[in-house]
């Protein structure tokens, strides 16, 4: 069998455990049924995923142009404290700048290599703990915007790391923690403005991910440098490809990129 199509993050159902769905074109591919198969991956072209063109990715799926000017990949995405639609002031687009701000989002804990804070958008929990290979997860705060959202995540990061260890996290080098009893440590540093949506008594969020063997001396697949690759799948965590040779593959870090995947 063979498919073919432009590299998009892959979608997720939060079972146990979770199931991960490759899109290509028309057709999808349900990862978890391709363990312990052996996979070849080849890279054919480009598709920005702003313009649709075949013109090389320079970040986050666009290509050089776009990525300078849609409103998907400005600054406030990445640091959510610079976020302005609340004050009524356009970055790039307004309209979507209300529509992704002004709604709930959700400051966090999860534990994928270490205990880090996080922000995202309520509707995409679970969602972003799965991409994040968090094995475990506890909702702090819910705000009604995501400049809030930001200088809470700003203030608690003084206290609590914000980046994953990735290595860590693909070599299942984890540890389970008490995250309630970190959530009640950082409870005081939550800025003014936020306390009062600070959440009191939710449980934390367990995340199984589908890996038959966990890799260990991780060696990382690079389209450009290796346009064609083939290897076992030995699982899926976060957003990578596990396979038998310790090669993992971070299907994000390639969006936008065109690959034929054939089933051997």
């Amino acid at each position: 069998m063979q498919y073919q199509g432009v590299l998009k993050k892959m979608q997720t159902e939060n079972t146990n455990p979770v199931n991960y769905y490759l899109i290509m074109g028309s057709d999808f591919l349900h990862m978890n049924q391709l363990i312990d198969k052996e996979v070849h991956i080849e890279f054919v072209g480009y598709q920005c995923l702003a313009c649709g063109e075949n013109k090389k990715i320079y970040r986050q799926g666009y290509c050089y142009d776009d990525f300078y000017k849609v409103p998907q990949a400005a600054d406030w995405i990445m640091k959510p404290e610079l976020s302005k639609a609340h004050l009524d002031i356009e970055d790039r687009d307004l309209v979507y700048e209300k529509k992704v701000q002004l709604q709930p989002h959700i400051v966090y804990l999860a534990n994928s290599s270490n205990v880090k804070v996080g922000v995202t958008r309520k509707t995409q929990v679970p969602t972003r703990w799965i991409d994040q290979g968090a094995h475990e997860a506890l909702e702090i705060v819910e705000v009604p915007n995501r400049y809030l959202a930001g200088i809470t995540e700003i203030a608690l990061k003084e206290h609590v790391s914000d980046k994953t260890n990735w290595r860590k996290m693909l070599k299942n080098d984890i540890e389970d923690v008490n995250l309630i009893e970190h959530r009640e440590a950082l409870k005081a540093y939550i800025p003014e403005e936020a306390k009062a949506y600070f959440i009191e008594d939710n449980e934390e969020t367990h995340i199984h991910f589908p890996v038959t063997k966990y890799p260990e001396k991780l060696k990382t697949l690079n389209l450009d440098k290796t346009p064609a690759y083939e290897g076992i799948l030995k699982g899926v965590k976060g957003q990578y490809l596990i396979f038998n040779d310790d090669t993992v593959f971070n299907v994000r870090s390639w969006e936008g990129y065109v690959v034929r995947i054939s089933l051997l």
